[in-house]
């Protein structure tokens, strides 16, 4: 089953997560990917020390470093979610909407996906930024993997 614009019959709603109006979930969710954070960059300063960041070899390669940062941070949000929204468009769904709630970036879409397509749509950007990205910090040097 992919997409389905209407559900099935005998469907009944279980439970439900909207995280602009249950705070103590986003609270939770914001929390959790704080901690999620933390540890990847904890796991990758194994591998290369975040001092490298700072490498003062001149200011200006210091500077843009922290404004390549800056931007592939901002870019990635947008990125994220064209993933999300490419995905949900190959499985099927007519009309992908994007949008930001100043808490959260998101892809949506009335259509209706049952759970494994749910669950690759969820996980897509990470395979697809995980690769990408894992070649890219595999191809600069050092002081730029960060």
């Amino acid at each position: 089953m992919k997409a389905i614009s209407h559900l099935p019959a005998g469907y009944r709603q279980i439970d439900s997560i909207d995280l602009q109006k249950d705070k103590k979930a986003a609270l939770t969710v914001n929390a959790l990917a704080l901690l999620i954070g933390a540890a990847m960059i904890l796991g990758a300063n194994l591998f290369v020390p975040i001092a490298s960041l700072f490498t003062r070899s001149d200011n200006l390669t210091v500077g843009l470093r922290f404004l390549v940062l800056g931007v592939s941070i901002f870019a990635y949000l947008f990125l994220h979610e064209l993933v999300h929204g490419i995905v949900m468009k190959a499985l099927g769904t007519k009309k992908v909407r994007y949008g930001f709630t100043g808490l959260y970036a998101y892809a949506g879409s009335t259509a209706y996906f049952d759970k494994t397509h749910y669950i690759i749509i969820a996980l897509a950007p990470v395979v697809v930024w995980g690769v990408v990205l894992a070649a890219v910090t595999a191809l600069v040097p050092a002081s730029w993997f960060w």
